[in-house]
């Protein structure tokens, strides 16, 4: 079984004791793909070092963050620019919308998201969505740029089902992780009325750790806990889980 992370931050500080131990023990899981997600330039160099470090499982994104736009964004986005001209990387991610933590930027994230779809469009890549507290927001510009080139992966999805068949409509993929592992996590609620040809797995690694690690630092070895909720869900073989979300995944990222 080969099971892919669809969305998977190693490059994380969280992960700085054991980096390599545990990247092999997911590989040893059968989590032999893994796609990493940009925040900003700050770990661009440390993506790239465990590119090298990995370069047959680990896959690239290129983006900003919606939280990290603050007054210096578009020297942020400038940075994007250059880095997808000198590289192959297989999403613009992780880009969206968070109106969580603080709205003061609202304004500068919308066009953030905006300016990268278009720059995913140009490049012919996959989008990276993180939407929190703005489906309403993360829609609008979505269907501002609507179009048979604009495809990707509605990272962390907890949306209800209607905001699920919205995000498919617009060609989206549903990442799926350990919220779907979670009592309160509702979207389990209704996940086997979506087909499986529009899931991918994810963790948000070291974020969102699936049951019975929650609350505890995520892996993306914990992938294999979120399909095996899925094969619950869906009432299927884990086996077809893991194949199914994988091609789902090589449809997205091309790879």
């Amino acid at each position: 079984m080969i099971f892919t992370d669809t969305h998977t931050h190693l490059y994380s500080e969280e992960f700085d004791q054991d980096r390599t131990e545990m990247i092999h023990r997911a590989i040893d899981t059968g989590v032999s793909r893994f796609f990493v997600p940009a925040i900003d330039s700050n770990y661009t160099q440390k993506m790239y070092a465990l590119e090298n470090q990995f370069p047959e499982n680990i896959f690239l994104m290129m983006g900003l963050h919606p939280t990290y736009v603050k007054e210096n964004y578009l020297e942020e986005l400038a940075h994007v620019e250059t880095e997808l001209a000198k590289k192959k990387f297989y999403a613009v991610g992780e880009i969206g919308i968070d109106l969580f933590w603080d709205k003061t930027f609202l304004k500068q994230q919308q066009h953030a998201f905006q300016h990268q779809i278009q720059l995913a469009k140009k490049n012919k890549l996959a989008i990276n969505i993180h939407c929190r507290d703005a489906f309403d927001e993360v829609f609008e510009v979505l269907e501002t740029e609507k179009a048979a080139d604009l495809f990707g992966i509605f990272h962390c999805f907890t949306g209800d089902f209607n905001q699920a068949q919205r995000a498919i409509d617009l060609n989206m993929k549903l990442g799926i992780g350990g919220v779907a592992t979670f009592k309160n996590g509702k979207i389990d609620q209704y996940l086997n009325e979506i087909d499986l040809r529009h899931i991918v797995l994810e963790t948000d690694s070291p974020y969102l750790a699936p049951v019975p690690f929650r609350g505890k630092r995520n892996e993306s070895s914990y992938t294999k806990l979120v399909a095996e909720k899925l094969a619950n869900i869906y009432q299927l073989p884990l086996e077809e889980i893991a194949r199914i979300t994988t091609e789902n995944s090589k449809t997205v990222f091309g790879i």
